[in-house]
């Protein structure tokens, strides 16, 4: 009998120990929930953020390589063109093939006409005669905007073939040492005056004598006489 009721005594403390060992409660199991997901946001959003920071930074990197004078990518912007300065070289520079023009000291003008006298039909040809007196062939400008046939007889200036050109040009040979070149000029035996006005009177005939003068350029020729019938 004392056995019995000393094991029944120790259940009764087992029992009142086990007993007073309480459960946590709902709102402790919710608060420790909590307390966890919000440590394991935390620490995603540490991960997600230096994801970030890292993303940040590497393109930082890149922009400052890109405006970087030393990368290949300032290297890609179009240069200045280069500045070309005049120098002696840019200028064509003389051949010896080239022909200078002919120095006017040596170049000569003559004037002739086919024939002494002409008859009351015929017409005069003038011709004009520029000969390079050099010993080297040299240009001269022998087109019309340089010569000019006259005609006078005395005071009375009776043609010139300037008075009524329509037009003048030039026209640049290059004449060979000794050479000539010349232009003829058939006179209608006209009269003209300066500005192209009509003039009505006629040059004289009957054996009147008349002088023909060769210009080119500031040149003049020796007197050229011929006789009207």
């Amino acid at each position: 009998m004392g056995k019995q009721g000393t094991s029944s005594a120790r259940g009764k403390a087992s029992a009142s120990g086990s007993s007073s060992v309480r459960k946590p409660s709902p709102a402790v199991y919710r608060r420790r929930r909590l307390v966890v997901g919000g440590a394991l946001l935390m620490v995603l959003a540490l991960v997600v953020g230096g994801f970030a920071l890292a993303g940040a930074f590497s393109g930082g990197s890149e922009q400052a390589s890109s405006t970087d004078p030393a990368s290949g990518a300032a290297s890609a912007v179009p240069s200045a063109p280069p500045t070309v300065s005049a120098s002696a070289s840019a200028a064509p520079t003389p051949t010896a093939s080239a022909t200078p023009s002919c120095n006017q000291n040596l170049v000569t003008v003559s004037a002739s006409t086919d024939k002494a006298a002409y008859g009351p039909d015929e017409n005069p040809l003038l011709t004009l005669k520029v000969t390079n007196g050099g010993e080297v062939p040299c240009q001269v400008n022998i087109g019309t905007s340089q010569m000019e046939f006259l005609v006078t007889s005395g005071p009375d200036r009776v043609f010139s073939s300037r008075d009524c050109q329509a037009a003048s040009e030039d026209l640049v040979k290059v004449i060979a040492p000794g050479a000539s070149e010349t232009a003829n000029f058939p006179w209608p035996r006209n009269r003209s005056v300066e500005g192209c006005q009509v003039v009505d009177a006629k040059p004289g005939a009957g054996g009147a004598y008349y002088i023909f003068t060769a210009k080119l350029g500031s040149k003049a020729s020796p007197k050229a006489v011929f006789q009207l019938n």
